[in-house]
């Protein structure tokens, strides 16, 4: 199986940005280990600040692979275009979130406009929802 990790906006800090909320660990090392347990999947990875990047990503792969790990990051809450690139595409989306985006305080966060064209969402279990993710798509 083909799998994608796709994370968006500041989750290349992943490690420095809020370890409170976020952890230490950077996404890349811990990519390496997703890797290393999931010997049977072929995990790609790719991040990018830039929405628009997003947007060709998930429209390059979502017509070829076997799954999607998106964590859009803030685009979650705002961005129409990736939720329109999301519901275009035929590959099943899993939407990921590291912290408990309902639990935040800033009520954007509370909305997502990409979850209802998305296999599932989890939100709130650290990176461990990357791995969760990933054994729903075995």
């Amino acid at each position: 199986m083909r799998i994608l990790i796709l994370n968006g906006p500041n989750l290349n800090l992943l490690g420095k940005r809020e370890p409170e909320i976020y952890g230490n660990q950077s996404f890349e090392d811990y990519f390496q280990e997703l890797q290393a347990n999931f010997t049977q999947l072929d995990i790609e990875y790719y991040q990018s600040n830039v929405e628009g990047e997003l947007v060709n990503k998930l429209q390059e792969v979502g017509f070829s692979y076997d799954g999607i790990i998106f964590n859009a990051g803030g685009y979650t809450h705002t961005s129409v275009a990736i939720a329109d690139a999301v519901a275009a595409i035929e590959t099943p989306v899993i939407e990921v979130h590291i912290s408990n985006v309902y639990a935040r305080v800033e009520t954007i966060r509370h909305q997502s406009l990409m979850a209802k064209n998305c296999k599932g969402v989890i939100s709130g279990f650290g990176l461990f929802g990357y791995e969760m993710a990933l054994r729903s798509c075995n």
